[in-house]
């Protein structure tokens, strides 16, 4: 019985490669503010859910933020009785399926003939793998930037992008850090206003 290993090895391979991208996957940001100045000062960062707060998750969200806010002149709070700033950070993942089930790869088995002139086989083909359904990954991000002594919301920042799943642009630390980075991007930026950012 002859095996057809190489075309399965080919074809099984050619179906894990994950989707090819050229870049980051653009985000859409909106923001909104009160058209009057912000001067950096110290700040806060803390989560819309305060259960977060004490979460390794939390925490890498709150890095990418506190990052960008250092380069805009702010200076991250010790804690968060010592700032006049707080940023109240949210974080939403959703996925949506973006094509139809694709069927597993099938590996076919050949029989060879019997005999000198005697043409004959038989040919098995079997599954391999599971059912695959094409997703694509929707991150959110959104800040709020709040003066506690009045709970004023001062500027609010709204970003998403949506990447296929299984692709780096998917992973949750990676989409955070590239929304803040878009969200902050011409700080203050127009109200009102959604721009893309590529």
């Amino acid at each position: 019985m002859k095996i057809q290993i190489a075309a399965a090895l080919l074809l099984g391979s050619a179906l894990m490669l994950p989707g090819c991208t050229t870049g980051p996957a653009p985000a859409e940001v909106t923001r909104f503010h009160l058209d009057q100045p912000i001067a950096p000062g110290e700040i806060a960062i803390e989560p819309k859910d305060p259960t977060m707060a004490d979460s390794l998750e939390f925490q890498s969200y709150a890095g990418a933020i506190g990052a960008e806010l250092q380069k805009l002149g702010f200076r991250l709070a010790p804690s968060l009785a010592k700032s006049e700033l707080v940023a109240i950070v949210d974080v939403g993942r959703d996925a949506r399926q973006i094509g139809p089930t694709q069927a597993p790869a099938s590996i076919g088995l050949g029989g060879g003939g019997f005999g000198g002139s005697v043409g004959g086989g038989v040919g098995i083909s079997f599954p391999v793998g599971k059912k695959r359904t094409p997703m694509a990954v929707q991150t959110r991000l959104s800040v709020q930037l709040k003066r506690r002594s009045e709970g004023t919301v001062i500027w609010e920042g709204r970003a998403s992008t949506e990447a296929r799943d299984g692709t780096p642009q998917a992973e949750q630390g990676y989409a955070v850090r590239r929304l803040a980075a878009a969200m902050f991007q011409g700080f203050p930026g127009e109200s009102g206003r959604t721009i893309t950012v590529k």
